[in-house]
């Protein structure tokens, strides 16, 4: 495979005609874990939805690459099939589709092909175990009266499902207890031990990073990533915080 696997040459990004991301450029190999901190209002989320496609998010200058595709001449459901996935923030309830039928759909869009539903259910009944998720959440509207650690739990059992190429989990841990972080951190672990995906992991936290092995950590300050290292600097970040990167930019 190309060491070009996914990158992002000076990408500038408007959200209602206010510029968010300044010039970012990235380059992310697969088999990879790439960690973006920052502060409230840096960017990072506006990164992940260039990414997929939101077309609320209008790029305005750059270029990604992915596996030798322009990204930017694909629409969302050609970037899906293509292997990116995008774990929102927020989960959306969908009424009128169980999470079990939306899964499976999505897997089906993406390879071209009908999966046996009996082998589908065993796939499905290991994840949701894996996950400490009731079996009975398979056939409830998808996100429809889940808490908010379940939605997530749901975002992660997706992860385990498609195991896409390159997954952009964007706050997955935001507003989780310590129980519900750990058991979302342990299924990005899961994922992570194929050794192919490759994850970027959005967050200004740094719980679910414990267990997780970190390639490299990147800090976006109004949007720019302004420093870049290893897995030391999530440790460096939870310790001094990001206020010399503000003053810096």
């Amino acid at each position: 495979m190309s060491q070009c696997f996914l990158k992002i040459n000076n990408l500038k990004v408007n959200v209602e005609d206010k510029e968010i991301l300044h010039g970012l450029d990235l380059e992310i190999k697969p088999g990879e874990t790439h960690v973006l901190m920052g502060p409230n209002g840096a960017g990072k989320s506006t990164l992940g939805h260039a990414l997929m496609g939101n077309p609320r998010y209008e790029v305005t200058g750059g270029s990604i690459e992915f596996m030798g595709i322009d990204l930017l001449e694909e629409n969302v459901t050609d970037r899906a099939k293509a292997g990116i996935f995008l774990s929102f923030q927020n989960p959306l309830e969908v009424p009128g589709i169980t999470l079990s039928n939306f899964i499976r759909n999505a897997m089906e869009q993406r390879g071209g092909k009908k999966i046996r539903l009996w082998d589908y259910r065993k796939a499905l009944k290991k994840q949701m175990a894996l996950l400490n998720m009731d079996e009975s959440y398979a056939d409830r509207d998808l996100n429809v009266g889940f808490s908010g650690g379940e939605k997530k739990k749901s975002e992660i059992l997706q992860l385990l499902m498609l195991n896409p190429k390159f997954a952009i989990l964007d706050e997955t841990d935001s507003g989780l207890d310590v129980d519900a972080v750990r058991t979302v951190s342990k299924g990005v672990e899961e994922f992570q031990k194929n050794g192919e995906g490759a994850l970027l992991i959005i967050t200004h936290s740094t719980r679910i990073l414990e267990s997780l092995h970190v390639d490299y950590t990147h800090v976006l300050v109004n949007g720019k990533i302004v420093e870049s290292g290893d897995a030391s600097l999530v440790d460096q970040i939870n310790e001094e915080g990001f206020e010399k990167y503000l003053t810096q930019n």
